[in-house]
């Protein structure tokens, strides 16, 4: 079973004080509006339309959280898509990502989304330079990976690390796509990592136990010891007696 399959929508917070108080743990998901960031919450938690996949820049306009278990949430933030968003909007987004990211003691790092033919945009580095300074890791998906072939999926691989190790040594890095569901596995293992959260196994069935019928053989007169070992009873003629 995935690790976030039982993944459900908590709530939308729009100011700061409507934030979770039962929280405990949480990992922000961010990227740019069309990198793919909605498609790989709902590949992770293997569901379709968990959250909200949309080719309108800036869709997400507050905090999506969505709940794994008591106390642990994945949280949707709004896509860099907001840049063309008129600027009242920008202004009450700014406002509420900042002091989140910043300051927000449940959150225990942040998920960065970029897409592996164009990663590193402008918005990209800005936000791995101040999110950066918290402290706190931060694991980059290079996504749309099957976008790409082996030769190139290697070197957004070598050209990303280089940047990420003079930003931060709190830095990861891997290739995904939703579509072919690559490196769901890897991503699961550092993100259940950080969530203190690990697969539960299902119980294998017992062994030893048959369960499937048995034919039997054809010949039945071979089956038994008896019809091997026993012989048969013959008639003793006339008034002889058997010997004492």
């Amino acid at each position: 079973m995935s690790l976030f399959q039982k993944a459900i929508f908590h709530t939308t917070v729009a100011h700061l004080r409507d934030l979770p108080p039962d929280s405990q743990r949480e990992v922000a998901f961010a990227g740019r509006s069309n990198a793919g960031k909605s498609s790989a919450i709902n590949t992770l938690a293997n569901h379709t339309r968990l959250a909200f996949v949309s080719k309108t820049p800036g869709r997400t306009q507050h905090l999506n959280y969505f709940s794994l278990e008591a106390g642990k949430y994945l949280v949707d933030l709004p896509g860099y898509g907001f840049a063309k968003a008129p600027e009242e909007i920008r202004s009450q987004w700014e406002g509420l990502l900042a002091p989140y990211l910043r300051f927000r003691p449940p959150l225990v790092g942040l998920v960065l989304i970029m897409d592996s033919r164009h990663p590193l945009t402008e918005l990209d580095l800005q936000m791995l330079a101040w999110f950066a300074q918290t402290g706190k890791p931060i694991h980059v998906l290079l996504s749309k990976a099957d976008k790409l072939t082996r030769q190139e999926q290697a070197l957004a691989l070598r050209e990303v690390q280089a940047v990420l190790a003079q930003i931060s040594e709190n830095t990861t890095l891997q290739l995904f796509s939703s579509l072919k569901t690559i490196g769901v596995a890897e991503a699961e293992a550092v993100l259940g990592g950080w969530m203190d959260m690990s697969i539960k196994e299902e119980t294998p069935p017992p062994v030893g136990l048959r369960t499937e019928k048995v034919p039997r053989p054809k010949n039945r007169k071979a089956i038994g010891w008896s019809a091997r070992s026993i012989k048969p009873v013959t008639k003793t003629s006339g008034n002889k007696k058997a010997p004492a």
